[in-house]
């Protein structure tokens, strides 16, 4: 893998009775945000070879309105483990993916943050946050460990 896309999933709807955490949907400003970090990506060159993505309604939402600005978008690969995961297991699901060139990741927080720290500084506490709908482009130089990333771009709406 020589490029990592990650992106938190855009704003969504607070928790209402009787819904569980997981089908939560997008707001309308959410759904905005989805489609302006698909056009941002396009825009940039940035185009996923493979997408994985977490069962939950939002990120799956999320990860169809920003493909939806690519003419032959790859199919999302849906990755139960992503959700409420830590950095140290999110980084093992890419190990499973390295033979992707470009791979984007949709998923959470606080487990999006703390990678891209990971990745990029070698620790994980020293995340700085990363809104709704916000992206992190990786560009990786040999193998997937901590502080083997370079930061190209971080983008939010």
């Amino acid at each position: 893998m020589h490029e990592l896309i990650l992106l938190r999933h855009a704003e969504a709807l607070a928790a209402s009775a009787g819904n569980a955490d997981p089908q939560r949907r997008l707001s309308s400003r959410g759904e905005q945000e989805a489609h302006a970090a698909g056009k941002w990506l396009a825009s940039h060159g940035s185009r996923p070879d493979r997408v994985l993505c977490s069962p939950a309604e939002r990120t799956r939402t999320t990860a169809a309105l920003a493909l939806a600005e690519f003419a032959d978008a790859p199919q999302v690969q849906p990755a139960d483990e992503i959700y409420d995961a830590t950095p140290g297991e999110l980084l093992a699901l890419l190990d499973q993916h390295e033979d992707a060139g470009t791979l984007m990741l949709v998923g959470h927080n606080p487990g999006i943050e703390r990678l891209v720290a990971l990745l990029v500084e070698g620790r994980s506490d020293e995340f700085r946050g990363m809104p709704p709908a916000g992206l992190a482009v990786l560009h990786l130089d040999g193998p997937l460990e901590p502080g083997c990333a370079r930061l190209d771009a971080f983008w939010s709406p």
